[in-house]
């Protein structure tokens, strides 16, 4: 198999986390796309992801996979335990719910905020929406900062983000906050329960993968 990313970015990050939770980085064959200088926007890549996006899951026979929760689905039935999307109904209603309220309103609300409220990559990058709308990515701000105390009081009552194990949910929080240093919004003092969960998510091998 190969993993299209340009390392530097959140969501390989999310990607190269499942692979280590799951034990099979080795069986991957990771290819850098040059982003900055616009190597996703060719004809070449975008005949195997039209949207142009990293990362991108090639498998054996062909098959391209995009979005992070598709391809860490994937990985995620390659092989049984640890299971990072859920063993039974419940708990994949519950991984799905709250990876998703984690990746719109942490992760996606900071990528909000650097393209639209602060220099970004420049006014000539290849990678962004190619716009700016100040007011919005403010509110992003505000939206991700407020996601990160409802995720402290959650995190009061248990040790993970969908339970008492790892999951998708939390390694798209990590990418998330990863990607919030880089902006330069951290974890509010006050949220001393998603520093603890923070700090034992650094703790995981899987978090330097």
């Amino acid at each position: 198999m190969k993993v299209y990313e340009y390392k530097a970015f959140p969501n390989p990050l999310r990607v190269r986390m499942a692979l280590a939770e799951k034990g099979l980085t080795d069986r991957v064959e990771f290819i850098q796309v040059d982003l900055p200088n616009g190597e996703h926007r060719q004809p070449e890549f975008l005949a195997k992801n039209p949207t142009g996006l990293v990362p991108l899951l090639e498998l054996d026979d062909g098959t391209f996979i995009s979005e992070c929760t598709a391809i860490t689905e994937y990985f995620d039935h390659l092989t049984g335990e640890p299971t990072l999307t859920g063993k039974n109904p419940k708990e994949r209603a519950i991984i799905h719910m709250m990876q998703r309220r984690v990746e719109a309103n942490l992760l996606d609300a900071i990528a909000a905020y650097f393209f639209h409220a602060t220099a970004a990559l420049g006014p000539n990058a290849n990678v962004g929406p190619g716009y700016q709308i100040q007011e919005w990515g403010e509110k992003q701000k505000e939206r991700a900062i407020a996601m990160m105390d409802e995720l402290d009081q959650l995190l009061a009552t248990q040790l993970y983000i969908a339970g008492d194990r790892v999951t998708v949910a939390d390694i798209t929080a990590v990418g998330g906050i990863a990607f919030g240093g880089f902006c330069h919004i951290t974890i509010p003092e006050t949220a001393t329960h998603l520093k603890a969960w923070h700090d034992r998510m650094k703790q995981r091998p899987s978090f330097n993968a």
